[in-house]
């Protein structure tokens, strides 16, 4: 059985004892999240939600909480002197799937 969630304006398809990587939730390591905006379910039958599937949820454990490795924004314009380096973590949470509840 499978399920495609919505968090953090991205979409996941996700099966139980599956680890994903989303955007940065605020719970606690070793909490219990729910996530209720499941788009579809799948396995003998599938339901597709129109949007969401009623009644559908999706249970996980948070693992740890993160940052991603450090990306490089360089940009310069050419004879002209002008540089700039930034960089960035993005932040994140890694959740592994307990349960498909359809």
């Amino acid at each position: 059985m499978y399920a495609v969630i919505t968090t953090g304006g991205k979409q996941y398809k996700v099966s139980e004892g599956d680890a994903i990587y989303v955007e940065k939730l605020d719970a606690e390591e070793g909490a219990k999240v729910t996530f209720d905006q499941v788009v579809m379910v799948g396995g003998n039958s599938v339901k597709v939600g129109t949007p969401l599937v009623d009644g559908a949820s999706v249970t996980g454990t948070v693992e740890k909480q993160g940052r991603q490795k450090k990306i490089i924004i360089f940009r310069y314009k050419p004879k002209k002197g002008s540089r700039s380096k930034k960089g960035h973590r993005q932040p994140y949470t890694k959740v592994v799937i307990d349960s498909i509840k359809a």
